[in-house]
C-alpha cells in the first residue's frame, strides 16, 4: 500500500521544525528513523497532512554523560555504540526490532512513539529517566512515569517535540537485567520486565502486557508471583491472559536474579 498524500517539510533548523509543528498542531507528524511511522502511513493507519523530517537538523545527533545522566538527542539511532556506556542500554538494545532497524530507528523516536510492547520506554521508566521537550512557547522536562499515558499516547502537546532523553547513571554496584519473550527475534515482546537491584531494594517495570510500563511492588522473597498478581494482561491470539501472566512471574523472577547477582558482584 502507498500512504495518502502529505506535505513534507524538510526543515534546516530545530526553531523551523517547532514552528511548522505549532502551526500544524495534531495534523503533523514527525520523521526521524521512521521504522514505525512509515509502516503506518503505508497501511493508512495514520494519515497525517504534514510530514516534518528532522534528518537535516544539525545539533540533535549527541550522545553525552557530563550532566551525571546519560543524555541521547532525537537523532542517535539505535545502533549507535556510544549507547553501549550505558549498562541498562547495552542490554535491552539488542532486543529492539532487527539490526537492520536498528541502523535506522532512533532512541527518542521509540520512546516517542510509546508502543506498550517496546523495550526503551520500559528503560527509561525502570531508571526514572526524564524527556526533553521542546516547543515555541520553550522547554520543558516530563519525568518519564509521567510520559506515558497510554497505548501510543504520551503527555506531549501537538507543538511539542521530544529533542533529548536523560538516563539517569547507576551506581557501579547496582544491579540491572532485561529480560522479554517474543514468538521471533526481532519481534515485539508478548511480555518483558526489567529489574534494578541496589542494595536491598528491588525496582521492577513490566511491559507489553500493560497499556504503559508499569512499576510493581513485588515481594523480595517471591518477586514474580508478586508480579503476576498485579498484572491484568488483555491477551490477544498469540498468547491467553492466563500464559501472559506465567510470562510475567517467570521474567521477573529471571530478571530480578540476574539482577542480584551483578550487584553482589
Amino acid at each position: 500500500m502507498k500512504p495518502a498524500r502529505f506535505e513534507y517539510i524538510r526543515p534546516d533548523t530545530l526553531e523551523e521544525a517547532l514552528v511548522v509543528l505549532a502551526e500544524s498542531g495534531d495534523d503533523a507528524k514527525v520523521l526521524a528513523g521512521g521504522q514505525s511511522l512509515v509502516p503506518a502511513m503505508n497501511m493508512r493507519l495514520v494519515r497525517p497532512a504534514v510530514v516534518v523530517d528532522l534528518n537535516h537538523v544539525d545539533g540533535l545527533d549527541a550522545v553525552s554523560n557530563e550532566t551525571g545522566s546519560f543524555s541521547v538527542q532525537a537523532l542517535v539511532r539505535q545502533s549507535d555504540r556510544r549507547l553501549l556506556e550505558h549498562r541498562l542500554l547495552s542490554e535491552a538494545l539488542p532486543h529492539v526490532g532487527h539490526f537492520v532497524t536498528r541502523n535506522r530507528g532512533t532512541v527518542v523516536g521509540s520512546v516517542a512513539h510509546a508502543d506498550p510492547a517496546a523495550e526503551l520506554p520500559l528503560c527509561l521508566v525502570l531508571l526514572e529517566g526524564t524527556v526533553l521537550a521542546r516547543s515555541p512557547r520553550g522547554e520543558r522536562v516530563i519525568p518519564a512515569g509521567s510520559f506515558f499515558l497510554g497505548p501510543y499516547t504520551t503527555a506531549l502537546a501537538p507543538d511539542e517535540l521530544v529533542v533529548e532523553t536523560r538516563w539517569p547513571l547507576p551506581a557501579e554496584s547496582d544491579g540491572f537485567a532485561f529480560e522479554e519473550l517474543t514468538q521471533r527475534a526481532g519481534d515485539f515482546a508478548l511480555a518483558m520486565a526489567a529489574a534494578q537491584v541496589r542494595g536491598a531494594s528491588i525496582r521492577v517495570v513490566v511491559g507489553s502486557v500493560t497499556p504503559t510500563p508499569t512499576v510493581l511492588e513485588v515481594d523480595p522473597d517471591r518477586p514474580g508471583a508478586s508480579a503476576a498478581a498485579q498484572v491484568e494482561p488483555w491477551g490477544s491470539i498469540h498468547a491467553s491472559p492466563a500464559y501472559l501472566k506465567q510470562l510475567v512471574k517467570v521474567l521477573v523472577d529471571r530478571a530480578v536474579s540476574r539482577a542480584r547477582q551483578q550487584a553482589a558482584a
